[in-house]
């Protein structure tokens, strides 16, 4: 290929739509949705506990340490659920429930 057919392909990407160059991927989407919340909190996330499509896009699951405590298997966790559209832009998050990390295996 000719650098001129390379320049041509090029900016044939461009005219794309975004959807179609670069597709973030669920890991990246759900990583986007933790640090977000993390800046809105103002607290690090602990760990993603699960990702699901939605109608308008996908919930994210995000655990949060909320009180340090000694010793640590006092602490207080939250789990937050992050909503973001299709594009992965952050629209909505809720707090659906605390808990101490002693406290392992309980369903909501």
């Amino acid at each position: 290929m000719s650098p001129e057919n390379g320049k041509r392909a090029a900016s044939g990407d461009r005219r794309r739509p975004p959807a179609a160059r670069a597709r973030t991927s669920p890991a990246q989407l759900a990583h986007r949705a933790a640090a977000e919340l993390a800046e809105l909190l103002g607290r690090p996330p602990e760990s993603i506990v699960s990702l699901d499509r939605t109608d308008n896009g996908w919930r994210v699951g995000v655990e949060v340490l909320e009180t340090r405590r000694i010793p640590d298997t006092a602490d207080v966790l939250a789990e937050y659920e992050v909503d973001t559209g299709q594009d992965g832009e952050l629209v909505g998050y809720r707090r659906v429930r605390r808990y101490a990390r002693g406290r392992v295996g309980e369903d909501r």
